[in-house]
């Protein structure tokens, strides 16, 4: 859905970066789509520039303002600053209710016409949201109202992120075994690695970790676990051995199992990892997110909240994503410290193994049922021009 003159051409979306990579990713992401695809212009707000850059290398941290593929990317550094309406765009959108600058606010409520201002929410399967998504919430004072955007896995949300294009591109890789080994040996996988199961890892640093290199040490299949540097550090510096936390480049063999340790790549290359390995473990929400669009099995660690909140959310998406096998789900569960007895891994594990051909497929079948739904940029833009 392209826009016309006479609807909105500027979108202005705050973010400020708890999750170090995810939140910044998703809206990294979605600023790049609505300028590519849809003809947006816009201006990203980011409070920590060092995590965009270390998926982003463009990013010039010391800056206050830069053009990056096309969007302007502002440094967000306090809540002062005046604001005219002239500095206010025709879309506001604050990412997970990070309560953008009062004199912006302001300036909003003195616009003719008014922006439409969107608190673009988290994602989660949890069926309240479905209540929840478009509500609107006027203002306390002030002649604004702001809409509730979730996205989400059904018709009743908003979507996923979905770049046009995507799927054809993944198709295209991981139909090319070269291109893969080629993109691979960049990180020092070797032909006989390339020929192991592949594990891409990234989780959060209470992931029992080191408990699944045992067991993969010991493991009847060969396997090369590919982890970011900085991931896992405890678990990976004392199976690589280093005297200090394992930088990228540093590798080890240990029985079955070989662990790598890559830089922290730009998106398009990460989801080409995701792509290449047989098994992603992500975090998060949008390395979880790009997981799914990468048609693989994968393991979801998710983001941890007090009282174990987060347990729910997990559940809630394991039952909409149709976690049938008891495997994924015993699995799932162990990983995030959701089980109520101590997890055997190496039973977990072999289980779990032996179900991921059946949950490949599973992948699959989730990623068509996925796009039915239309991708959150369209959806969100749709949406807009029916409040505007």
């Amino acid at each position: 859905m392209h826009l016309n003159k006479h609807q909105a051409t500027s979108l202005a979306l705050f973010c400020k970066v708890i999750d170090n990579y995810g939140d910044i990713g998703i809206c990294w992401r979605l600023a790049r789509q609505l300028e590519r695809e849809h003809g947006i212009a816009v201006t990203l707000w980011v409070d920590d520039l060092s995590s965009f850059q270390r998926i982003c290398p463009e990013v010039l941290i010391d800056c206050n303002e830069q053009q990056i593929a096309a969007v302007t990317v502002r440094h967000w550094r306090d809540q002062d600053g005046g604001f005219t309406p002239d500095d206010v765009a025709d879309i506001v959108i604050e990412f997970f209710a990070c309560d953008i600058p009062p004199g912006y606010i302001t300036a909003m409520a003195e616009c003719n016409p008014r922006p439409v201002w969107l608190n673009l929410e988290g994602l989660s399967a949890e069926e309240w949201v479905e209540g929840c998504h478009t509500l609107p919430s006027p203002h306390r004072s002030l002649p604004l109202t702001k809409y509730f955007f979730f996205p989400g896995f059904n018709n009743k949300t908003g979507g996923l992120p979905l770049e046009s294009g995507l799927a054809q591109q993944r198709q295209q890789f991981q139909s090319d075994p070269a291109a893969m080994a080629a993109f691979l040996a960049q990180f020092g996988v070797t032909p006989t690695e390339m020929a192991s199961l592949k594990v891409s890892l990234f989780c959060y640093p209470q992931a029992p970790v080191a408990a699944l290199f045992e067991v993969w040490q010991g493991n009847a299949t060969a396997m090369t676990c590919l982890v970011p540097e900085g991931v896992a550090a405890d678990a990976v510096q004392a199976f690589i051995g280093a005297s200090g936390p394992a930088k990228a480049g540093a590798s080890a063999t240990r029985g079955a199992l070989t662990v790598r340790v890559l830089p922290f790549i730009p998106q398009p290359d990460y989801d080409k990892l995701l792509w290449a390995c047989d098994l992603n473990f992500v975090r998060g929400e949008d390395s979880f997110v790009r997981a799914q669009w990468a048609g693989k099995a994968f393991i979801w660690h998710i983001y941890p909240q007090d009282k174990n909140l987060h347990h729910v959310k997990l559940n809630a998406f394991l039952q909409c994503y149709g976690a049938t096998t008891d495997s994924l789900m015993g699995f799932s569960l162990g990983w995030n410290g959701a089980e109520k007895e101590p997890v055997d891994w190496h039973a977990a594990w072999s289980e779990f193994q032996a179900d991921m051909p059946k949950i490949a497929i599973m992948s699959l079948k989730w990623q068509e049922q996925l796009t039915l739904h239309g991708d959150l940029a369209s959806n969100l833009l749709t949406f807009v021009n029916t409040v505007r």
